[in-house]
Formats: C-alpha cells, sequence, structure tokens
C-alpha cells in the first residue's frame, strides 16, 4: 500500500494504490497525516492505482471525510474500480462521498 501526496492548482490529491486492509490501515493513517493538517481545502483521493479496501481503509476515509467537512473543504473520491465501486455501494459510503 502506498498514497502518494501531490499539489496542483491549488487541489491537494492523495494518490492511493494497492490494497488497504487491516494490515496496512496504520500505515495509511500515518500517511494521511498531512491531508488532516490542511483540510481547510479542497482534497482529492485518487483511486485508480486502489486494488482493494476493506472496511478498515473505508474508515479512514471516512475520517478524512468528517475532518475536512467540519474545516470548510470537500473531499472528492476518483477512478475507482468495479470492485471498489461494489464495496462503496454494499456499505452505502456511496451516498456519503463525491465520487467522480
Amino acid at each position: 500500500m502506498n498514497l502518494e501526496i501531490q499539489e496542483k492548482d491549488g487541489i491537494l490529491t492523495g494518490i492511493l494504490s494497492g490494497y488497504i486492509d487491516t494490515a496496512t490501515a496504520a500505515q495509511v493513517g500515518e500517511e494521511m497525516k498531512p491531508l488532516l493538517e490542511q483540510t481547510n481545502r479542497d482534497i482529492e483521493i485518487d483511486c485508480s492505482q486502489l486494488e482493494y479496501i476493506s472496511s478498515s481503509g473505508l474508515r479512514l476515509l471516512l475520517t478524512l471525510r468528517k475532518q475536512v467537512a467540519a474545516d470548510g473543504g470537500s473531499l472528492i473520491i476518483r477512478n475507482i474500480n468495479d470492485e471498489i465501486r461494489k464495496v462503496f455501494t454494499l456499505t452505502g459510503f456511496f451516498k456519503l462521498f463525491d465520487i467522480r
């Protein structure tokens, strides 16, 4: 699992790759700290390279979403594959996020 953070045109983008499961969630949480520290702005999460997400990964995204919204920013999830789309749909998370 890897999280790469980039900034372009005032938008902070986190690019997730690999698997987010119980074993990697703590690492991802640590890597997300820079995103949590700048939540008063627009943040995008690019999932084009994300292969799998467990409930632990969903919890991380939900925490990020709540913090961003509380600080007046917005969170957009981009480029999810069909398997991750199913997870978001089955868990009801599809309704909670701006997914493009």
